[in-house]
């Protein structure tokens, strides 16, 4: 058992995988709000807003409000309001969630120049055209904001490319360093802890991500709960030298592990 107040969760491969509920997710999220422990949502989704998020989940019996999530552009938009006011940007990439964008200025794909390329997840967008695109922009001065660096999530077809490898790819050739925003950016932990109220040392987060949720999370001072769905693989747990705090079969299982 985890002594913790509350708790951060991923969404995609955690609570959720290829659009369907993680059997016994949405019964354990029950049991934790009966049981008084609050939780909070920390996705590096870039392919909705939290509105339609929030939507999505009730739909699997998992009651949260729009409020209670925290998404990978709704840091990236405060990041860029406070580090970039005003710039002119362009998205790459999934533009569901561009409406949580609050405050950019997005320019059109075949707009003249750009101050900022975003980078969102991978999708059907991500044509040698628009990488090119931005490719050039970023020769140009354009500065690089990635939304997250994440290499592969799972679909219902599979482990799938993200945007991860494509951020490498335009840092090696365009020679910048991309600002990382969502996870594992210890800043987007610190935002989604205002959200839920609570110090680092006294909340858990839990995510299929080994790298980006689980030991970042450690790395800010969280315990870290690595869940056997979605992306996670048993090889990694040979390869990693940091080791989770606690590792379960799903999140199933969390409510045994807090209460």
């Amino acid at each position: 058992m985890i002594d913790v107040d509350g708790l951060l969760l991923d969404l995609e491969g955690t609570v959720a995988v290829s659009g369907g509920e993680i059997p016994g997710a949405a019964t354990a999220l029950r049991a934790l709000r009966d049981a008084g422990i609050p939780f909070r949502f920390a996705t590096n989704s870039t392919g909705a807003t939290r509105a339609q998020l929030a939507e999505w989940l009730g739909q699997r019996g998992i009651d949260v409000e729009a409020e209670e999530i925290v998404t990978a552009p709704l840091a990236t938009a405060a990041y860029l309001r406070a580090n970039h006011p005003g710039a002119r940007c362009l998205l790459l990439g999934e533009g569901g969630a561009a409406a949580d964008l609050e405050g950019i200025d997005l320019v059109a794909d075949d707009a003249d120049g750009a101050d900022v390329v975003i980078v969102a997840g991978a999708d059907a967008a991500y044509t040698w055209e628009h990488l090119n695109r931005a490719f050039r922009l970023l020769l140009d001065g354009a500065a690089l904001v990635a939304m997250h660096r994440n290499l592969a999530w799972r679909t219902e077809e599979g482990m799938t490319l993200d945007s991860g490898a494509f951020v490498v790819g335009l840092e090696r050739a365009a020679g910048v360093e991309a600002v990382v925003v969502g996870k594992p950016s210890p800043d987007f932990f610190s935002r989604a802890l205002e959200l839920l109220g609570l110090p680092a040392r006294r909340a858990a987060m839990v995510g299929d991500d080994l790298d980006n949720d689980v030991l970042a999370a450690q790395a800010v001072g969280l315990t870290g709960v690595l869940v056997r769905t979605g992306k996670f693989r048993p090889g990694v747990l040979e390869r990693t030298s940091v080791e989770p705090d606690h590792v379960i079969d799903s999140v199933a299982h969390l409510p045994d592990l807090l209460t």
